[in-house]
């Protein structure tokens, strides 16, 4: 099972990572001015990271595929990794998909 850890910026923010079985990150956070804000956003990956609507697929301007998984209000919860193709992006998507509702929360920040 995958798991949501909590750490704090040099700048003072929160932030979260969820991370698959292996310890690999496969979303990022923003930063959170406060804790509450970033314990939100896990509940908010939580809930629509099943929903293959809230993915949006995209291609930097190096080549490289990422995604960025957004609430039902359009903004955005978290940003993947960039991939080299396609079928790793798509394989990311999954393992958010699979990991997201249930992952545990560890809170790194203190």
């Amino acid at each position: 099972m995958g798991k949501y850890v909590i750490t704090k910026r040099a700048n003072g923010e929160y932030q979260f990572n969820l991370k698959a079985d292996n310890g690999q990150v496969i979303l990022a956070s923003e930063g959170y001015a406060a804790k509450s804000s970033c314990e939100n956003g896990i509940d908010s990956v939580k809930k629509n990271s099943p929903d293959d609507a809230r993915y949006e697929k995209n291609t930097s301007k190096n080549g490289k595929y990422y995604f960025n998984l957004k609430a039902g209000n359009g903004q955005i919860i978290g940003s993947s990794e960039m991939y080299e193709s396609t079928a790793g992006r798509d394989n990311g998507i999954e393992s958010v998909k699979k990991n997201g509702p249930t992952a545990t929360t560890t809170d790194q920040s203190s």
